[in-house]
């Protein structure tokens, strides 16, 4: 007996996650999926709801971007036990006219009840590593990209990337139109009024480059031989097509921007 448990079991599981796809929460027991979830079919310029119940009708509380992973699940409903899961053939199941499935979610911050159609076991750290490389290189290259367009802004060959025309290409879109309508007292990138620089360089944070979706790259330069460094906070910008990286703080230790 032990022997056809195993076997209905492997045979369900196999039917569940077919030719090595990412396991879809639907297809998991609860309590006996993976450690760890991240959200799957949402477009990249888009976010996954989070509702205060276990369907459409409830209240949305919060939200998890496209490329969130690391997320924890409680449970799902309808429920369904392991037990109940290895006995239940796919017919059996298909019979049972089940409502489409909830998952109870959380990334620590946010808690609350996602479409289970929209989350999935969480990518292999190798696969994350890949993510997080790419997204730590686009901020780094966005950052040099600002600089030297605002060094051929102040001689008059290119537009000022913090200008209304060009900010949405370097800032969230949300603060971009803001910062093209202030007026400063300082060059925002240097925070200084005159400047000599040299040894300029950009490099990803040697302690914590990505968390929670969140680059932090700095910026280091001499001005008129003094160490200076500028600490950038970027992350992907749902309100832009796509969600490109874009920055969302400039730190200059005393005061930031915004």
């Amino acid at each position: 007996m032990l022997g056809r448990l195993k076997s209905i079991s492997a045979t369900i599981l196999l039917s569940l996650s077919a030719a090595g796809a990412p396991v879809q929460a639907t297809a998991q027991f609860d309590g006996h999926g993976p450690d760890a979830w991240q959200v799957t079919g949402v477009a990249g310029d888009d976010w996954l709801n989070v509702r205060m119940g276990p369907g459409s009708d409830y209240a949305i509380i919060g939200s998890f971007p496209a490329r969130a992973t690391g997320l924890a699940l409680t449970t799902c409903v309808p429920f369904m036990s392991e037990r109940q899961g290895v006995m239940l053939s796919n017919a059996e199941r298909n019979l049972l006219d089940l409502p489409p499935r909830w998952c109870l979610v959380s990334d620590g911050q946010t808690h609350g009840w996602a479409a289970a159609r929209f989350l999935q076991e969480a990518q292999e750290p190798a696969e994350q590593d890949r993510n997080t490389d790419r997204m730590t290189a686009d901020a780094v290259l966005l950052v040099e990209r600002l600089y030297a367009h605002h060094k051929q802004a102040m001689r008059g060959d290119a537009l000022d990337p913090l200008g209304a025309s060009r900010a949405t290409d370097f800032f969230m879109a949300d603060i971009a139109y803001d910062l093209s309508q202030r007026t400063w007292q300082a060059n925002p990138l240097y925070d200084a009024q005159d400047t000599d620089i040299s040894d300029f360089r950009v490099t990803p944070d040697p302690h914590r480059p990505m968390f929670r979706g969140m680059i932090t790259v700095r910026a280091e330069f001499s001005n008129f031989g003094q160490p200076e460094t500028v600490i950038f906070n970027l992350r992907a910008d749902p309100a832009q097509h796509g969600a490109p990286v874009r920055i969302m703080r400039i730190d200059h230790g005393g005061w930031r921007i915004p």
